[in-house]
């Protein structure tokens, strides 16, 4: 591929999003929202508040009206993207709480993650822009402030190096040292979290999507800082995420911690003067995204994430030299990330120990089974899944691995009415005194807890001559006479926490689901049940 190729097809995938993300704002002068990009505040009407985190969205009008992007001809220097992107800074400004925080998914919620992400791309837009605007300046001071003794309930690497660089670009636009100081602290803490093997944590375990935007967030603060103490942390990362690009140049997946298909390409970019690695990972994705292989995160919530970073990494496109070496040949359990990569001249696979097997196989750079765990529907109503992330016992084997434990209930919660009034007035009233509580209850009730179920599964994969994906199913003695298993799949994509940009749609969704009903009565029968699969 060539460099003038590549490049094209980053500006290509940023500016497709273009006339969406126009479709979404607010443009009338004289409204009280002009400036908004929450459609479904200021348009249809139907969400009390305006989110935050669609404030972000005012950076990819930055970088089109700023440059002259192959294919964004049209958008290049119109005057009407600049007075937008303004727009939406003073919206951002006049949307938050007093103390410069905003809200997300529910009032008063002072989410980190949306005023992170606001304030990056609000200040990179202003700096782009080459904007002076004093009243625009006390807004990030206000935010900034909020952010630098602010934390959150759980681990969300990706969050916090967002932080360190919305802050460092404080400095930029201030040239306050606070701010600087700041962005260091909350780096030092952030790399404090980094695993020895590379990833940093994204809530219960490493997902090699998330992992993706935390080296983005930092190469881009490596590069506008200079500080060093980032550069080595960053190559560990970047080395442990190239073993989860796969042949076709899509990545990551449903056996992630997070179930994220993400890659953001901008950071490897950077990397690539630094990396040969990165440089061959971000080549390996320009191909996927020639075939159509990459991760469409095109909802109305997040379509801005990827469409700025394709546009940054257009104009970031990195060096192409050296071989990167250590990648072509693996077998490897990496213990602490709980990952399986097997990976030869013809086959590439990723099991997810921490998520009963969840893999995805590859062979001669085609997908061969995405497969994200049995999943049962008992007579009761009951929904069992084998992928919820825990602490299942795992057995290496000569060529493949074995993983044992018991299925989960999965849970499909959703609002009503009543529920979101009583929340809703809750949180007015009492929960504004709470709101990191709030968070930390509702990540147990959506997202980390999990309660066991009554059957017990084994998966085995061999990587012989031939694959061989095994799985055993147990009802436990004492639940038997009253269990009844009435469906069995073999789920593709299926997911059961909430993580905001998982169930986006890949190429690999298209997998059919394999169905086991016909299997369903021998279990109901004798208590057990064997599903053997090959793969040539």
């Amino acid at each position: 591929m060539s460099v003038e190729s590549g490049r094209e097809l980053y500006a290509r995938v940023g500016l497709s999003q273009i006339p969406h993300i126009l479709g979404l704002v607010d443009r009338n002068l004289l409204s009280p929202t002009y400036g908004c990009f929450d459609r479904s505040y200021w348009h249809y009407k139907t969400a009390p508040f305006p989110s935050g985190m669609y404030q972000e969205f005012v950076l990819p009008l930055a970088l089109v009206y700023r440059h002259p992007f192959p294919g964004g001809e049209a958008f290049h220097g119109q005057t009407r993207l600049l007075e937008l992107a303004v727009a939406g800074m003073r919206f951002a400004a006049r949307s938050s709480h007093g103390d410069g925080s905003c809200d997300d998914y529910f009032p008063f919620e002072k989410a980190l993650g949306a005023a992170a992400f606001s304030l990056y791309a609000c200040t990179e837009a202003y700096i782009l822009l080459e904007v002076e605007d004093p009243g625009l300046i006390a807004f990030f001071r206000k935010r900034a402030d909020w952010l630098k003794g602010r934390q959150e309930a759980g681990r969300l690497s990706n969050h916090h190096a967002l932080v360190v660089l919305a802050l460092h670009n404080l400095y930029r636009i201030t040239g306050d040292p606070a701010y600087a100081d700041a962005a260091r602290e909350r780096l030092g803490m952030l790399l404090g979290w980094q695993h020895p093997e590379g990833w940093f944590p994204e809530y219960e375990g490493c997902d090699p999507g998330y992992l993706t935007a935390t080296i983005d967030f930092l190469a881009k603060y490596y590069r506008n800082s200079g500080d060093e103490r980032v550069l080595e942390p960053l190559k560990r990362a970047v080395l442990f995420a190239c073993r989860f690009l796969h042949p076709d140049g899509s990545y990551g997946g449903e056996y992630g911690s997070r179930n994220t298909a993400l890659f953001f390409p901008h950071g490897f970019e950077l990397m690539a003067a630094h990396l040969p690695e990165a440089a061959a990972a971000a080549d390996l994705y320009l191909k996927g995204i020639r075939r159509d292989r990459r991760v469409h995160l095109d909802d109305d919530r997040l379509c801005a994430h990827l469409t700025y970073d394709h546009l940054q990494a257009y104009l970031d496109f990195g060096p192409r030299h050296g071989s990167p070496q250590g990648l072509r040949r693996e077998r490897r359990y990496w213990k602490g990330a709980r990952l399986y990569v097997h990976r030869d001249e013809r086959r590439h696979a990723v099991v997810a120990a921490n998520k009963g097997g969840s893999l995805r196989l590859y062979q001669d750079g085609e997908l061969l089974c995405s497969d994200s765990g049995l999943i049962v529907r008992l007579a009761d109503g009951t929904v069992l899944v084998s992928h919820l992330v825990d602490n299942y016992e795992v057995q290496l084997l000569e060529e493949g691995l074995c993983i044992q434990g018991r299925m989960g209930v999965c849970r499909f919660a959703l609002p009503t009415p009543a529920k979101q009034a009583v929340f809703h007035v809750g949180m007015i009233t009492l929960g504004r005194l709470g709101s990191n509580l709030v968070r930390r209850i509702l990540q147990r009730l959506l997202i980390v807890g999990k309660r066991p179920g009554p059957i017990r599964f084994q998966r085995t994969l061999l990587m012989g001559d031939r694959i061989q994906l095994i799985d055993e199913l147990w009802h436990l003695r004492n639940n038997r006479p009253r269990l009844r298993v009435v469906e069995l799949y073999a789920g593709t994509d299926h997911t059961s926490i909430y993580v905001a940009v998982s169930n986006s749609y890949q190429w690999a969704c298209l997998q059919p689901w394999t169905d086991f009903r016909d299997r369903v009565e021998e279990l109901n029968t004798k208590g057990y049940l064997r599903l053997e699969r090959e793969f040539p």
